[in-house]
């Protein structure tokens, strides 16, 4: 009581101290006349003043600290989950989403093509932790870092969610001592970013990465990855897309020439990628005011991060009189015109162009950078474009910064956002109005009349046991009209219809849902008719 008199203690604790909370409540109960008969302690005020500060330090309470915390202003999806009236308001948490079956059906498409390209370039299967260790995670990102959720010490393990694919893949390899690898990984990631949920930007969302680990020679496997790119949103058929390329040696090789120190090439380069969003003008203020550059400089690199063209640039750049000298930006360069050789033999060097402007945020990359952009993505609304629905580049320093003998094995990959290939692909359909299939189900089995319920489960098991995709109705006496309605609008292409006079006969009616047509065939060539109709044609 001596604790609760003096004040040590909050009265109202945060909500993260249940026992504390437990505690006080449970000597409040006492009466002034009870609390005498306490037990004396000679120590208790000098343990209410140990225990305040311990506690003022543990939690640091200050008066900012007590107030619950404010909503950032026109935020939807951030408010707190009760409403003014109190009551629990149930919804998804900022950033996230429910996905129904319609939705589902879209993004299992989007899904399928993604795994089958990686099957075609003879990619393997690999999954990792949704959290790691947050020292794997610590340094990787750059100015993306403070994007990472931390979770709470879990027994004595300080662990991050996954901010991306890419770094757990680069702590398997070394863990594993792998050598070489060409693996694939489709997973959920999350980042506290400031989520725009009509653009595709979600804080909870799926990334499908394609990499290769291995010494190799120079520009093949990136130009492997480039087709990929090319494949996968060419069989998307979501429109005209663009392939950006860059080299980060070149980005380097102009900061360098241009007269930025050392130090701040990432933090720049950092700034660079954020073209695609906001104008140069927004860009050149953030370098000069927020990154300490000199304003010659910043305009130097202005006249260079504008230039987008293809291998006429390359040559162009070549002869510079700035970046002529630049080792780096030789380099860059020489690679980048391999690059156009290899893609062009690959067939898939029609939508490739190269862009200055881009940057790629992330400190790990090292060489080539590249980000597929969709044309159908980029018109602006109130919160606009969708942006890159995929991007990655080289990283050949990230697994050696895992491996104690800092053994580095060069790689290269691309990631796909299914959210934003999602997005996009909702807009397509409802703009063509299209309906999609949210079930597979290719065969309905109906009843005519009364008494068919044992009839059409034995039809369910035959069809089931011959591999073909079949339902009924769950009522024992359904009406034929409800059973067939069903039929049409959940888009099941067969019907088959039984009723006493079928089952005496030993025969069933098939009946094509959009034509309305029925046939009549014997109940053991059933099956090898449906298997028939249902071939791709």
């Amino acid at each position: 009581m001596a604790l609760l008199a003096s004040g040590a203690l909050p009265q109202n604790p945060p909500h993260t101290l249940p026992s504390l909370q437990r505690w006080l409540a449970h000597m409040s109960s006492f009466s002034p006349s009870e609390t005498k008969d306490f037990p004396p302690h000679s120590l208790s005020c000098k343990m209410a003043e140990e225990l305040s500060q311990l506690v003022h330090k543990s939690i640091k309470m200050t008066p900012e600290s007590l107030k619950p915390d404010k909503p950032s202003q026109g935020s939807k999806g951030g408010e707190h989950s009760k409403g003014k009236s109190g009551k629990f308001t149930l919804k998804t948490p900022k950033g996230t989403r429910d996905y129904g079956p319609t939705e589902m059906a879209v993004r299992r498409q989007v899904f399928d093509i993604i795994y089958s390209v990686f099957h075609m370039h003879g990619a393997v299967e690999i999954e990792t932790p949704v959290f790691e260790l947050k020292e794997v995670l610590t340094g990787k990102y750059g100015e993306d870092s403070k994007l990472i959720y931390d979770l709470e010490d879990q027994g004595g393990e300080i662990l991050s969610m996954r901010y991306d694919l890419t770094v757990p893949f680069a702590r398997y390899v070394a863990m594993n001592k792998i050598t070489n690898i060409k693996r694939y990984h489709v997973a959920r990631v999350y980042r506290r970013d400031n989520p725009a949920m009509t653009r595709g930007r979600y804080r909870e969302f799926y990334q499908c990465d394609f990499d290769i680990a291995g010494q190799y020679d120079a520009m093949i496997p990136d130009a492997e990855c480039v087709q990929l790119v090319h494949q996968v949103l060419s069989k998307l058929n979501l429109g005209d897309f663009t392939i950006k390329i860059n080299h980060r040696k070149i980005l380097d090789g102009v900061f360098g020439s241009c007269g930025v120190p050392a130090e701040k090439f990432r933090p720049i380069c950092s700034a660079v990628d954020k073209l695609d969003k906001s104008p140069w003008e927004e860009v050149r203020k953030e370098m000069v005011e927020e990154k300490g550059l000199n304003e010659s400089v910043a305009d130097l690199i202005g006249d260079y991060v504008k230039f987008s063209g293809r291998e006429e640039l390359i040559d162009r750049l070549k002869s510079d009189e700035r970046l002529e000298n630049s080792a780096d930006a030789q380099a860059g360069l020489n690679d980048l015109s391999l690059l156009f050789q290899y893609c062009k033999s690959l067939g898939c060097d029609d939508h490739v162009v190269f862009d200055m402007g881009l940057a790629r945020g992330l400190d790990y990359y090292t060489g080539v950078i590249y980000e597929a952009v969709l044309m159908a993505g980029q018109n602006r609304g109130e919160e606009g474009s969708v942006g890159s629905v995929a991007g990655g580049g080289r990283y050949d320093g990230l697994v050696g910064m895992f491996d104690p003998k800092k053994k580095t094995v060069p790689c290269v990959g691309v990631s796909f956002g299914i959210e934003r290939l999602f997005t996009i692909q909702e807009q397509k359909q409802r703009a063509e109005n299209q309906k999609l299939r949210s079930t597979q189900t290719e065969v309905f089995v109906a009843a005519a009349c009364k008494g068919m319920v044992h009839e059409r489960l034995k039809l369910i098991q035959l069809l089931h046991e011959a591999g073909i995709k079949a339902e009924s109705s769950y009522k024992n006496n359904p009406k034929l009209l409800n059973q067939l309605q069903y039929a049409e609008d959940s888009q099941i292409p067969l019907v088959v219809l039984i009723g006493e006079s079928e089952v005496e006969a030993g025969v069933v009616k098939i009946r094509e849902v959009t034509t309305r047509e029925e046939a009549t065939v014997k109940r053991e060539e059933l099956v090898a008719t449906l298997k028939q109709r249902l071939a791709p044609k």
